[in-house]
């Protein structure tokens, strides 16, 4: 058993990362710890886990590094390198679910989130936790970077498209519906059930965080610089993302060629599913799965490919693929706990 520790453990993230290693045959939790909850019992803050003999306790980098072999930091972005930074010189593997580690340049980092980079020392050795496209790059991986929700249900349909030449570089548009638990656990009266129940909105519909990091993966995948355009939605569920994906046809498209591309990709991964053509991802058949379910259609009508896909937002767009890239690093069955 590896010694495991959650670090910002109150929070959704947090929570579900609880949920799937409470259950792991290879790690074990050996600490939990919530500034706000410390010296509360898990089952108090979680009554779920009340079988789990764990305290909350104050999040102190000395303690971890003498308690565990791994670190998941369920942290906001900039926290998460306070932890990452001292984690690393300690000798430990950090897995990190926050964005400070996956944008790889700096001034694309302090664009987006209008601040320096808070660890650039570390980005030389940070992969980017996406199994299906970097698997290789995180066997033995001492810090993983864990992509965002909306990036993994985009980058994963449409990379082996852009690789294959299925699908142009340009004029890419994307359209992502989340549930409210991608926010985070905070108040705010956006988020409040009142505002949110029987409504449906845009919201940043130019310079989203995460599109750099999707143009990042795709530009890689295409061998070409990929702009997209990314319009994200709130919709009044808690979890899960559904994206619809609008491309151009490219120079290898034919109708046969999406499924083709896909199929050949995801066949023998065992957390993508691929649709029959003309079929549709939904989000319900993946909640608390680390699934992606990607599906595809061509409108003769606009000459446009249109690709769906849909995740869990807590899960394969977070905390379920940071335990499957954890199972990776240490040897462990991909698989493992998921």
């Amino acid at each position: 058993m590896f010694k495991a520790a959650v670090i910002g453990a109150s929070g959704y993230s947090g929570e579900e990362l609880l949920r799937i290693l409470s259950k792991h045959p290879g790690f074990s939790i050996e600490m939990v710890t919530s500034r706000q909850h410390a010296g509360k019992t898990l089952g108090e803050v979680f009554p779920k886990f009340r079988g789990l003999d764990l305290n909350f306790v104050e999040p102190d980098t000395a303690a971890v590094a003498e308690s565990a072999d791994v670190a998941f930091l369920a942290l906001p972005h900039g926290l998460a390198a306070e932890y990452a930074v001292p984690l690393r010189k300690a000798g430990l593997k950090v897995i990190d679910i926050s964005a400070d580690f996956r944008i790889k340049d700096t001034a694309l980092y302090e664009k987006y989130y209008k601040t320096a980079h808070p660890a650039p020392e570390l980005l030389g050795e940070a992969v980017y936790g996406l199994p299906e496209l970097h698997r290789s790059e995180l066997k033995g991986a001492e810090l993983v970077a864990c992509p965002g929700c909306y990036p993994t249900s985009v980058i994963l349909p449409l990379a082996p498209l852009l690789r294959a030449g299925v699908v142009s570089s340009e004029g890419i548009v994307v359209c992502s519906s989340s549930g409210v638990t991608g926010a985070g656990r905070k108040v705010a009266e956006m988020y409040i059930f009142p505002e949110r129940a029987e409504s449906f909105m845009a919201y940043a519909p130019t310079g989203h965080r995460h599109v750099p990091e999707m143009e990042m993966e795709l530009s890689a995948a295409a061998g070409a610089e990929t702009a997209i355009t990314f319009v994200p939605h709130l919709v009044p569920m808690r979890r899960g993302i559904n994206s619809t994906i609008v491309a151009v046809p490219g120079p290898n498209f034919a109708e046969s060629a999406v499924s083709e591309a896909l199929n050949e990709a995801y066949d023998d991964e065992p957390f993508v599913q691929v649709l029959p053509c003309g079929s549709t991802a939904e989000t319900k058949h993946v909640e608390t799965t680390n699934t992606c379910e990607i599906g595809h259609a061509f409108d003769e009508h606009s000459g446009k490919i249109v690709i769906t896909s849909a995740i869990d937002n807590l899960t394969k767009g977070a905390s379920g693929q940071a335990v499957q890239c954890a199972n990776i690093v240490f040897g462990l069955d991909e698989t493992a706990g998921l």
